[in-house]
Formats: structure tokens, C-alpha cells, sequence
């Protein structure tokens, strides 16, 4: 394991330095993945997230899981997992024992102003390099410009990605002349990640519903898990989608009056400190999904023993959100290795490629145009905005500086206006 330090050591800096959600977290990968490091090729890195895009779960977790998996097989990909997520769930929890004492509205929070526009320079990057690797027939140009134009006009709708990969893999079948079937590919699939899977998922089901309906004491983690990992299980469209799951779930369910009636227990956390915890997390590096630390720790925040209950909360929150991420992407990854040698699979993953790059393509537009309107309003903030996309992509492109030196200057930037 000590030959994968350097290796490790590199994923920590990009837990905290990576900004902007799974799009913006591509264009670090490879920027420092691939570029700089070589762990993986361009397109090896393109096929991850074509890949983790049709699973449910931390997309970018996933894919930077994989690259660990790539590397050292299953003990590194743990390992990359838990350094990627530790720094952003630590202090998403440890803002569930903090919020209490901070001013909602500080001006603190205004140095984070431009790192949105940052990570859409990134994600334009990262469209322009894919772009030269994938694009390079008719079709691949029409899949690019159809997935395009339907992540621009469906860019909140979560179905939207996997929607588009599957048509574009089932487009690129239509001739077999490029890629023909060569021989038989093995067919031996473990089953043991998937069987996990199911387990975990059906016993918390079933402890979750014994508590609530036994009313018992300390129901409040076994509730909690089986909430957040049926969340981390079943969302596709990444914390985009998460987020109203977990509003619904524990702002407006809890103040129904059914459930004010039959469940006065039920685990609930106020309007104000979901929409603060929900703002801050997009604003700090890391996934997104770290949010169910926050979330863990706001629900068990009024339960005895404190603060033992709260930590207990955190923890199982971080937990639970990612444990169905890396179950599913270590299991279907090889199974997904073993279908590419199929010459269907094969010619898909033209398309799938293809796709994505109208999905960055697509998004660098949709966020340009949302980090830039009223730029006729006569501030100075929509201009910078314009003005930090096009430096970030000219520095990721044309110079050698690292993604953390591009973060820290935005947040210079952000403080100095």
C-alpha cells in the first residue's frame, strides 16, 4: 500500500479543493488524474462517468472510486473512497453542532461567490478535451448535439442523463460494420457487492418499520439509516434530486397532520437549518452527498444523550448515503467489464462517450447562462462571472497551474468584491 501514497495523498487535495458537483469535479479528475498523475487515460476516465451516470448514487464518488479500483483494486478503492468523503462530511457535521451559533446571514459566505463560474470553466474543459477523444464521425456528432440540446432544455429533470446515454448506446447498434464481435467473452460474475446490497437494504427496511411501530427508545438510527440509504439507493440526478427527497422527507412530511398524529416521533429538522445546511454544502469542496452528515446530525441534535446522539447521527448519516455508491459501482463495474467485450456493448460505449460530452456541453451552456444573467443590470458580478469561465478554461487549458492554485484565486476574488 505504500506505493499508493503519492496516489492517496493526491485524492486528499482534490477532497479539498474540489468545487461545483459532479460536472465540475470531472474536469479536476482530469485535470489531475489524468493530465498530471496518468492514473487513468482520458477516455478510461470518460467510460467511469459514462458508467456511474446510468447508476444511482454519488456519481463522482463513484467515479473517482473506480479510478482508486483501477489502480490497486478493491482495499485502494475503500481507501480513496473514505479520504474523498471524510473531509466534506466532517465539516458538514460538524455544521449541525455549529449552526446554533452562526449568523445565517454572515458575509463569510460571499468569498464563495464565484466558485460556481469556476467549475463551469471546468466543465467546459472538460467538454473541449473529450471532445478531440470522442467525437470523430457523423453519428458521435449528431449523438453530441442531440444530448446537448436535451441536457440544456432538461438540465433539473434527474432522468435526463441516464436517458440520454441508454438512446445514445442503443443508436451507435444501428450498423455492426465498425466494431464487429470478436470471439466470446467470459461470462463469471460475483455476486457478493449486489447480494450486500439487497440485504442491507431489505433488513434496514424492516428494523426501521419494527422501531417506528414499537415506538422504540433509540429508534431514532435505525430510522435514520434506512432513510438515508434508500435515499443514496434510489436517487439518480445527484444532490440535485437528493436535496428536495430530503426536504420532503424531513421539513414537510414531519409537519403533515397525519403523521403529527400517528408519529409524533418522527425525525424532523426545521425549514430555516435544512435550507442553510443544503446553501453551505455547495459551497464547500467535496460531494454533495456529504450532506446527510449534516442531515444525521440535525435529526439526533435533541436526542439524550447528547452529544453522543449527534455524533452517533453524523456518522451513521455519512454512512448510509454512501455504502449503496460503493456497493453498486464495485459490483456492476466488473460485471460492466465483462459486457464490453460484447461487440453490442462495445459499439455502445461510441455513443456513451458521445453523449457525454453533449451532457458537458450542454451543461457548460445552461450554467453560463444561469451565472451570467442581468449582466445588463449594471453590476460588476455577471461581467467577473463571464470573465472567471473563460480564465479558468484558458488557465486548464493552455498552462500547467493545478486546480487547487485556480480555487484559491476565486476565493481571493470572491473576497476582494
Amino acid at each position: 500500500m505504500y506505493r499508493h501514497i503519492h496516489f492517496l495523498k493526491a485524492v486528499f487535495f482534490h477532497s479539498i479543493t474540489a468545487f461545483g458537483g459532479p460536472q465540475g469535479h470531472f474536469g479536476m479528475m482530469l485535470k489531475t488524474f489524468v493530465h498530471k498523475r496518468k492514473d487513468v487515460t482520458e477516455q478510461e476516465l470518460l467510460e467511469y462517468n459514462a458508467f456511474c451516470q446510468m447508476l444511482p448514487g454519488a456519481s463522482s464518488t463513484q467515479t473517482l472510486t473506480l479510478i482508486g479500483y483501477k489502480r490497486g483494486g478493491l482495499g485502494l478503492a475503500i481507501l480513496t473512497l473514505l479520504i474523498w468523503i471524510l473531509p466534506a462530511c466532517i465539516l458538514m457535521g460538524g455544521l449541525s453542532f455549529l449552526l446554533e451559533y452562526i449568523d445565517k446571514n454572515s458575509e463569510y459566505i460571499q468569498i464563495f461567490k464565484f466558485i460556481q463560474p469556476m467549475a463551469v470553466g471546468f466543465i467546459a474543459f472538460s467538454a473541449y478535451r473529450m471532445f478531440k477523444v470522442s467525437i470523430n464521425n457523423p453519428i458521435t456528432r449528431i449523438i453530441m448535439v442531440f444530448a446537448s440540446i436535451a441536457t440544456f432544455l432538461f438540465f433539473k429533470t434527474p432522468w435526463v442523463f441516464p436517458c440520454v446515454i441508454i438512446v445514445a448506446g442503443i443508436a451507435t447498434n444501428f450498423s455492426d460494420k465498425r466494431i464487429p464481435q470478436k470471439g466470446i467473452p467470459p461470462k463469471k460474475i460475483k455476486w457478493g457487492n449486489i447480494l450486500i446490497f439487497f440485504a442491507v437494504f431489505l433488513i434496514a427496511g424492516l428494523v426501521s418499520e419494527k422501531a417506528r411501530k414499537e415506538d422504540w427508545k433509540y429508534r431514532g438510527p435505525y430510522n435514520l439509516f434506512e432513510n438515508l440509504y434508500r435515499f443514496g439507493s434510489l436517487v439518480f440526478g445527484g444532490g440535485d434530486v437528493l436535496m428536495p427527497m430530503m426536504y420532503q422527507q424531513y421539513v414537510v412530511r414531519p409537519n403533515t397532520e397525519r403523521i403529527e398524529e400517528v408519529n409524533p416521533n418522527v425525525l424532523h429538522i426545521n425549514q430555516d437549518d435544512f435550507l442553510t445546511g443544503s446553501g453551505i454544502v455547495r459551497a464547500i469542496p467535496g460531494p454533495v452527498f456529504s450532506i446527510g452528515s449534516f442531515i444525521g446530525g440535525m435529526v439526533l441534535r435533541d436526542n439524550a444523550p447528547q452529544p453522543q446522539m449527534q455524533l452517533l447521527g453524523c456518522f451513521i448519516g455519512s454512512v448510509a448515503i454512501f455504502l449503496p455508491s460503493a456497493l453498486l459501482v464495485l459490483f456492476f463495474f466488473p460485471v460492466w467489464q465483462n459486457l464490453k467485450k460484447y461487440a453490442v456493448i462495445f459499439r455502445s460505449l461510441e455513443g456513451i462517450n458521445s453523449s457525454v460530452v453533449g451532457i458537458m456541453t450542454g451543461a457548460t451552456i445552461f450554467l453560463m447562462k444561469t451565472v451570467s444573467m442581468d449582466i445588463l443590470d449594471g453590476s460588476m458580478i455577471p461581467l467577473i462571472n463571464i470573465i472567471v469561465i473563460t480564465g479558468t478554461f484558458l488557465a486548464l487549458s493552455f498552462t500547467k497551474l493545478n486546480p487547487p492554485y485556480i480555487v484559491l484565486a476565486c476565493l481571493l476574488l470572491g473576497w476582494i468584491f
